[in-house]
């Protein structure tokens, strides 16, 4: 009965969120409900466990979800975003349409840029380039999906994004880990998914299918819109990830930092600076990157006004992602405590190919990103209920926790852009398609992200490479 209670519970919040309904409101109550078929009072599991697991995430990775919220639409309101989108997508020009609209939004990615952001500065160039190439439309949201929600994403060492840096909070690990890995990983996505893009349109070419007759959100482009050149668009992004790397890498960072914090017995201070130099160093690296971006494009916003405008909606944005996640996380934690979850949690940590714990956390990670339609939110669940009986595996064996921080990120990435994904929906929103029309395509890049796991799976275990 347990068990069934949370697999109810389970189901009923995929089903709710896929109807669009909010996780912020409906994750506790179908906390509660298993809990509730479990015996556990309500109120003190609502007050004591989910917000108390809620406010602790939000502690660590608020900060992230803010500046990165006001970095993106900062970005975006400047034009420099669009900048970057139209130079690369004009200069690989019609014939190589696709890889165009890919590298936009793997450099858009990487250099830091939310994804949500990534598709709506891409979208319109993308869309006229695809419709002057002949290209059928329905492929356009699977091409931007590859360059936006897949390798930049997860898999290439020192992305900015939050599925890179939620594991160095639970690993002590840093953004760069397992570089070799994470490089062959992400080369494998985006050159598979290319490969399948290309053979779809080829097959769309011979069946003398073109872009074909759209109606619903057709970009309009003005070609007298001066747009900021790419050199000057492209600093921010630079400083982003050069900063970052500085703190990470370079910067001695003093290990006693936290020692007079810890003497006031903080509820929620983290264990060790090493935990928490990644998120130092985003959070530096993200202002000078706001900063930078908001002087060289302050005169395409045009007046203080329009900057004040463009600060308050990223800061209000943040609000709703980071809760997003945060009530997925409290939803995660409350399952955890219940008597079923014991029965659950033995399975997976049975998974036991290979002789370590990679596949039970790729396995896990995948299943919450999936269930939960969130890649940060599912994978923060996982690591918050058992990154320590891996972490504690991995020692055994004289296992890196680097293979375990790639690992769960690169999993995350996986099922997460099932058809219920916030980010999927809108995709094809603003691409003005439906789930019909172009989620056979998003799915595929879904299946190569989520097979490429246990490729950088198996090569470490072969070779031992990180």
């Amino acid at each position: 009965m347990e068990v069934i209670g949370i697999l109810l519970s389970l189901f009923l919040l995929m089903f709710f969120a896929y109807r669009g309904f909010s996780v912020i409101l409906f994750a506790p109550v179908f906390a509660l409900l298993a809990a509730s078929l479990s015996g556990f009072s309500l109120m003190p599991a609502y007050t004591e466990l989910f917000m108390a697991k809620a406010v602790t995430y939000i502690k660590s990775f608020f900060p992230i979800f803010l500046l990165g919220a006001v970095f993106g639409k900062i970005m975006e309101d400047t034009g420099l975003a669009k900048g970057i989108a139209h130079t690369i997508i004009k200069s690989l020009g019609k014939e190589r349409a696709i890889l165009s609209v890919v590298l936009a939004g793997c450099v858009l990615t990487y250099g830091g840029v939310s994804l949500f952001v990534v598709v709506f500065a891409v979208y319109p160039f993308a869309s006229a380039l695809f419709k002057e190439a002949d290209i059928p439309k329905r492929l356009l949201p699977g091409t931007i999906a590859l360059g936006a929600f897949t390798a930049t994403m997860d898999s290439i060492p020192g992305t900015p994004q939050i599925q890179n840096l939620i594991p160095t909070n639970f690993f002590g690990t840093n953004i760069y880990a397992a570089p070799v890995l994470g490089l062959l990983g992400g080369l494998g996505i985006l050159t598979l998914g290319i490969l399948w893009l290309e053979r779809r349109r080829k097959a769309a070419a011979a069946a003398g299918e073109g872009y074909g007759n759209h109606t619903l959100n057709e970009p309009e482009i003005k070609h007298d819109a001066k747009l900021p050149s790419w050199q000057v668009a492209i600093l921010p992004l630079l400083a982003v990830l050069v900063v970052n790397f500085l703190m990470t890498r370079v910067f001695p960072w003093n290990p006693a930092m936290l020692d007079p914090f810890k003497a006031m017995k903080l509820p929620l201070t983290a264990p060790a600076v090493n935990n928490v130099i990644s998120i130092w160093s985003l959070i530096i690296a993200l202002i000078s990157g706001i900063v930078l971006a908001i002087a060289l494009g302050y005169r395409n916003l045009g007046s203080t006004n329009a900057l004040a405008k463009s600060l308050n909606a990223g800061a209000i944005g943040s609000l709703l992602a980071i809760m997003n996640t945060a009530s997925e996380v409290g939803y995660g934690n409350i399952i955890a405590a219940l008597p079923g979850f014991k029965s659950i949690s033995a399975a997976l940590m049975s998974i036991k190919v290979g002789g370590s714990p990679l596949v039970s956390e790729a396995v896990t990670v995948n299943i919450l990103a999936g269930i939960t339609g969130s890649a940060s939110g599912g994978m923060s669940i996982a690591l918050d209920l058992m990154a320590k009986d891996w972490m504690a595996w991995a020692n055994s064996i004289g296992m890196s926790p680097e293979i375990l921080h790639r690992v769960a990120s690169m999993a995350s990435g996986g099922m997460d852009t099932l058809p219920h994904n916030g980010a999927v929906i809108t995709l094809l929103a603003v691409c003005g398609l439906t789930h019909k029309d172009s989620y056979g395509d998003i799915f595929v890049m879904t299946s190569i992200k989520t097979l490429m796991v246990f490729v950088v799976i198996t090569l470490h275990s072969i070779t031992g490479i990180l």
